[in-house]
């Protein structure tokens, strides 16, 4: 690894690991990671890309709990899964929710298409030196407990930040 020298002047070791992508996961409490993909596909567009099921409960012949439902959000991936406390689960967490930021040029519309989905709306849409990225922000809160932030796109935060 290299030696890099951070704000302070010491030095770190640098990472030689090259990353390729990173998928927030959205964890909800369960049986509801279902209907929070459909949710997803309604209020954002998303397109589900795969979906892995839990054994223990078809056999058992109860809901059916989500361990991963991977869905495409514009060029992002998220993955969606049940709360669920046993062996078979990637994601075991006492805590459920996420903050996600979508980036869009019609911040309205998107507000609006997902409150029509049942969204709730957390105050209104901000702008200037106090919203994300210095640009647009609209905030809402899907029925499991996840904030989305719907801003204006990266170039039009460097075009302010300018």
């Amino acid at each position: 690894m290299a030696e890099v020298q951070n704000g302070s002047g010491a030095e770190e070791k640098a990472s030689t690991v090259a990353f390729t992508a990173v998928k927030p996961w959205l964890v909800v409490d369960a049986p509801k990671a279902s209907d929070a993909v459909q949710f997803y596909k309604t209020a954002f567009g998303a397109e589900e890309l795969s979906r892995l099921m839990n054994p223990k409960r078809k056999a058992d012949h109860e809901i059916p709990l989500v361990l991963s439902a991977e869905l495409r959000i514009g060029s992002a991936i998220i993955v969606v899964s049940d709360l669920i406390d046993d062996s078979s689960a990637t994601v075991k967490s006492a805590v459920t929710g996420g903050v996600i930021c979508l980036e869009t040029e019609d911040i309205e519309a998107a507000l609006a298409q997902a409150v029509d989905a049942g969204a709730t709306t957390e105050g209104e849409i901000s702008e200037g030196e106090d919203a994300c990225c210095r640009g647009r922000v609209g905030k809402v809160k899907d029925p499991y407990g996840n904030i989305w932030l719907i801003c204006s796109p990266s170039k039009k935060c460097a075009d302010v930040e300018a």
